[in-house]
């Protein structure tokens, strides 16, 4: 059985369709119909109903879903085995981050590291989830992981430091806006679960994380679900916002807001699977990185004013 054959089929059945499985797999989607017709033709079985709204599997097609799954985490598996016996300090590293510790923290070291290891290629993709390192989506990882959390325990490495969080607003917003007084006009910008809808609701606009707050008698207006987003949000003046302290105490023209403590955020993390811990490449990647986070300890941790 032909591993690419297999490897479509899977594309199709978690896509559910022959353009999004062209897409996933980066080949057009009339070589995904051709492939996935000659396989049902050398089975002898439908493994797919053509249906006007997208594809079904047929009762074949769920029974070789569960083989196919067994062989492709055996050829994932093989595959990292062979990478992690890989001793030299060439090749690709699959690099998955934050936009905003790539852009507004690290940039400078990562440029650093591919003039000191030029022979590395850089791949790196901008997310704030958690790839399956084990499906090779990444080699490494570096991840906000909540400070009361665990990254996944298939995954292995080590937490850097954990970043502060602290209120901020231009110094403009508070020359126009008095916001010790019940009556203020200030606001503050609003995240992604912020619920629109209810824009006459007090409570609505008031979540759980303005609450913990001393300006809970301010309302959320607008929704920001990008850090970055909010860091220029604040800086033109459409509101006060909690932005880590790595971004806030950069910016000349943000303040602080009393009573101007920062507080624990999130933990970065360092991670990788464990089949590739010992790539020489990927190890010297990882201490590279370890030892350029620590370098901004003090600004992540809020202790820079």
């Amino acid at each position: 059985m032909n591993w690419d054959n297999v490897k479509i089929f899977l594309a199709l059945v978690r896509e559910g369709s022959v353009r999004a499985a062209g897409a996933k797999l980066d080949i057009s989607h009339a070589t995904v119909a051709r492939r996935i017709n000659g396989f049902e033709a050398k089975l002898g079985v439908r493994l797919f109903d053509r249906l006007p709204n997208g594809l079904a599997m047929t009762v074949a097609g769920e029974e070789l879903l569960q083989s196919a799954l067994k062989v492709e985490e055996e050829m994932n598996a093989i595959e990292r085995r062979i990478s992690g016996q890989d001793t030299r300090l060439q090749g690709n590293i699959r690099v998955t981050m934050p936009d905003v510790m790539a852009t507004h923290l690290i940039m400078p070291d990562l440029v650093e590291f591919t003039r000191q290891y030029p022979d590395i290629d850089l791949e790196i993709i901008v997310s704030y989830a958690f790839f399956d390192l084990s499906q090779r989506q990444a080699d490494v990882a570096i991840r906000f992981v909540r400070h009361d959390k665990l990254p996944p325990e298939y995954l292995v490495g080590h937490r850097l430091v954990t970043y502060a969080k602290a209120i901020y607003a231009s110094e403009q917003y508070l020359l126009e806006f008095d916001l010790n007084s019940n009556l203020s006009k200030a606001r503050w910008i609003g995240w992604g679960d912020l619920d629109l809808r209810g824009v006459n609701s007090k409570i609505l606009r008031c979540p759980d994380w303005v609450k913990q707050t001393d300006y809970a008698y301010l309302p959320v207006y607008n929704s920001l679900d990008s850090v970055l987003l909010q860091l220029e949000a604040v800086k033109q003046g459409m509101g006060m916002a909690m932005l880590p302290c790595f971004l806030g105490d950069k910016e000349s023209s943000l303040v602080r807001l009393p009573p101007g403590i920062a507080e624990p955020a999130y933990d970065i993390w360092l991670l990788t699977h464990p089949d590739l811990r010992d790539t020489a490449r990927l190890r010297i990647f990882r201490q590279f990185i370890s030892q350029a986070v620590k370098k901004y300890q003090d600004l992540l941790e809020g202790n820079c004013l």
